[in-house]
C-alpha cells in the first residue's frame, strides 16, 4: 500500500522546502524521482540543488546530465523512472495517476497554497487517491517552518 503526504506551502516558497524534504527522504538511503511540470522547471530545480547550500550535497540529475540509472535523485518532467525510485516528489503541478502512485512506496505532493488552481488540483487527487485506498496525510508549516501533521 502506497502513502501519499500533501505539503501545503503558504509561507515558504518550493525553492525553500524542496531541498530540505529531499534531504530527509535521501537518509532513507531510497531512490527518489522529482517529477517537475515542465522541462525548464526540471533544469531550474536541477542548478537549484547544487547551490543551495554550502552545508550539504545532495546527488541528483536530469535528462540533460544522463546516467539516470546511477542517479539517487532524479529529476524529470515525464512519467519515467530510471532510477527505480521508491519515493515520487510531485512539484509544480506535476500529477501522476493512481496505477503510478501504487508503484512508488511514498509519493510527496508538494503543492502551492496561495494559487486556486494548485489547491484545487490537490483537493482532486487527495479525494482520488482516497477513493482508491491510499493512505493520505496531510501536512501544514507553524511558524517557525516546522513541518505539523494536520487534520
Amino acid at each position: 500500500m502506497s502513502r501519499a503526504d500533501f505539503y501545503h506551502l503558504q509561507s515558504q516558497t518550493l525553492e525553500n522546502v524542496l531541498p530540505k524534504l529531499l534531504e530527509k527522504a535521501y537518509e532513507t538511503k531510497k531512490s527518489i524521482v522529482v517529477r517537475v511540470g515542465n522541462d525548464e522547471r526540471v533544469e531550474f530545480l536541477n542548478a537549484l540543488l547544487w547551490t543551495y547550500s554550502d552545508q550539504s550535497f545532495l546527488p541528483h540529475g536530469s535528462k540533460k546530465d544522463g546516467n539516470a540509472e546511477l542517479q539517487p535523485i532524479w529529476l524529470t518532467s515525464g512519467t519515467d523512472n530510471p532510477n527505480l525510485a521508491s519515493f515520487l516528489f510531485l512539484v509544480d503541478g506535476a500529477s501522476a495517476s493512481p496505477e503510478e502512485v501504487a508503484a512508488y512506496e511514498r509519493v510527496f505532493n508538494i503543492f502551492d497554497g496561495n494559487s486556486q488552481e494548485a489547491l484545487a488540483q490537490a483537493r482532486h487527487f487527495w479525494k482520488t487517491l482516497k477513493s482508491v485506498g491510499t493512505d493520505c496525510f496531510y501536512w501544514q508549516q507553524d511558524a517557525r517552518g516546522s513541518w505539523k501533521q494536520a487534520g
